[in-house]
């Protein structure tokens, strides 16, 4: 699968370990991203790179939303487009574990696009992630840098 760098949100980034609601990685201007399925069907890709872990029992939320500001707003204002479960245990989050979420053809996307995290209970003590925008989750596979 070819990847596109610019509808990539985290690669190998570590999360925000506080207990809160927080943008994570990048941010997508659309308006320099044109058209980014050509009419096809678009998946959010979120695959654990290194496992999450806490002190406690951390809860582990993910939100793809979009806004009219690159500052996407955390406190509920922004479009939502896909989403994890609310309370998913940090112990769901283990290396190599992939969440796969379709974007309907069509969708109306605000000019902002990110990716936030919020975390509960307990805060986190580890855990990176890469998260993007494909035509192909299937044949995506993540392979450690400079390794062919």
């Amino acid at each position: 699968m070819i990847m596109d760098d610019r509808l990539e949100f985290m690669d190998n980034a570590a999360l925000t370990t506080g207990v809160a609601t927080t943008l994570q990685g990048d941010v997508i201007d659309i308006t320099t991203t044109r058209d980014w399925g050509m009419g096809e069907q678009m998946y959010l890709v979120i695959q654990v790179t290194t496992a999450v872990t806490s002190d406690g029992s951390a809860t582990l939320q993910f939100k793809l939303l979009s806004d009219s500001t690159a500052v996407i707003a955390v406190d509920g204002s922004a479009t939502q487009h896909a989403a994890t479960a609310a309370t998913l245990a940090k112990t769901v989050f283990t290396a190599g574990k992939r969440f796969i979420f379709p974007i309907g053809v069509g969708t109306t996307f605000e000019r902002f696009v990110g990716i936030t995290l919020t975390t509960a209970t307990a805060a986190l003590t580890a855990g990176k992630i890469d998260a993007f925008l494909t035509k192909d989750p299937v044949g995506w596979t993540a392979y450690a840098d400079a390794t062919n």
